[in-house]
């Protein structure tokens, strides 16, 4: 099988980020084939003209809009030409063979669809990153976390999750993954635009009995934040519509004790917003439940689709979705380590 790596980068704005992303790559990666593809999401400043005139050796692709991390991604596929695809932010640094490490765990495997590296802080080193970690797992009622990062604690790396582990989904940061299952999957859904599309991703891989690894011997470190800032209206909006479209559209069992209980935590969530005088993000709350109020046709017809994919026997395995609240497990419990939710 071709080994070929096509590397995609939706880009939005910054010369800089991109620049140290791209250097990383070429000083990191030596021992396999690869090929990189900018998507130029429509950006605003003169970023693309400036990486083009450094890294002419760089595809570029242009769209006229800004097509958000899923449309920017799957326009990239479509000119891919490798066997894997390695979606990755602008913002990120490759460490040495972090990308032939991944190549070879997915290569040597045929069920794995996808893998991930572990995702480090770039501005502290001795911590994991917030988007990602070790290797992503959600709850039941679809709130999202990490080995290595719940909610807001983040913990530093000291070698507890150095075991190569099935996870529920890779993160968008940074991933690989097979091209034939990525098209057969349809790609990333362009609707949910940015945040958690790779949740949804990788749940489909599931549906499909494909496995997701988290790899920690691969390392890279993302500075955050730099496209769309922690805590901007925009990032919990997008964070709570698709965590709420996942919950609706993607189990194969629904029950309306779920839904009562996932209507009931965003109702705490938007009175927490409110009560800590935090406005942008109790607004965001209740703009997501609003656009889910009015497109409820859609979320019909988003279900309908992926329930033809389910198996009536298939059953995601606990260890991969939590059958308890992990709102509750940290909020209540006061548990806030991975380890100590095992």
């Amino acid at each position: 099988m071709n080994k070929l790596i096509s590397i995609i980068i939706p880009h939005l704005i910054g010369f800089k980020i991109l620049d140290a992303c791209l250097t990383s790559i070429i000083q990191n990666t030596k021992n396999i084939e690869y090929e990189i593809i900018i998507v130029d999401n429509h950006s605003s400043d003169n970023s693309i003209k400036k990486i083009k005139n450094k890294f002419p050796n760089a595809q570029i692709i242009y769209s006229k809009t800004n097509r958000g991390y899923a449309g920017g991604c799957n326009l990239g596929a479509k000119h891919a030409n490798g066997n894997y695809l390695f979606f990755l932010n602008n913002d990120t640094i490759i460490t040495e063979n972090s990308i032939e490490l991944l190549l070879n765990e997915i290569h040597n495997n045929a069920n794995i669809s996808s893998v991930q590296p572990k995702i480090k802080s770039y501005h502290n080193k001795e911590l994991f990153d917030y988007a990602g970690a070790c290797g992503g797992y959600i709850d039941y009622l679809v709130y999202p976390f990490s080995r290595g990062r719940i909610f807001n604690t983040i913990e530093k790396d000291m070698g507890q999750y150095e075991k190569k582990k099935k996870i529920f989904w890779a993160s968008g940061t940074a991933f690989l993954t097979r091209q034939e299952i990525f098209k057969s999957i349809g790609g990333f859904d362009e609707s949910l635009f940015a945040h958690m599309e790779e949740i949804d991703y990788h749940w489909k891989c599931l549906l499909y009995k494909y496995d997701i690894y988290i790899i920690p011997k691969s390392i890279i470190y993302h500075k955050g934040g730099e496209t769309l800032s922690y805590g901007s209206h925009k990032k919990i909006y997008l964070n709570h519509r698709n965590s709420i479209i996942l919950f609706l559209t993607n189990h194969n069992y629904l029950s309306l004790s779920m839904i009562l209980k996932r209507l009931l935590l965003e109702k705490v969530a938007a009175l927490y917003y409110l009560f800590t005088g935090q406005f942008k993000g109790f607004f965001a709350v209740c703009r997501a439940n609003i656009w889910i109020l009015l497109k409820l046709s859609y979320i019909r017809k988003r279900r309908i689709k992926i329930q033809k994919i389910i198996k009536k026997d298939y059953v995601i395995p606990k260890e991969l979705m939590a059958p308890y609240s992990i709102v509750l497990q940290y909020f209540k419990n006061n548990k806030k380590t991975y380890k100590e939710l095992n």
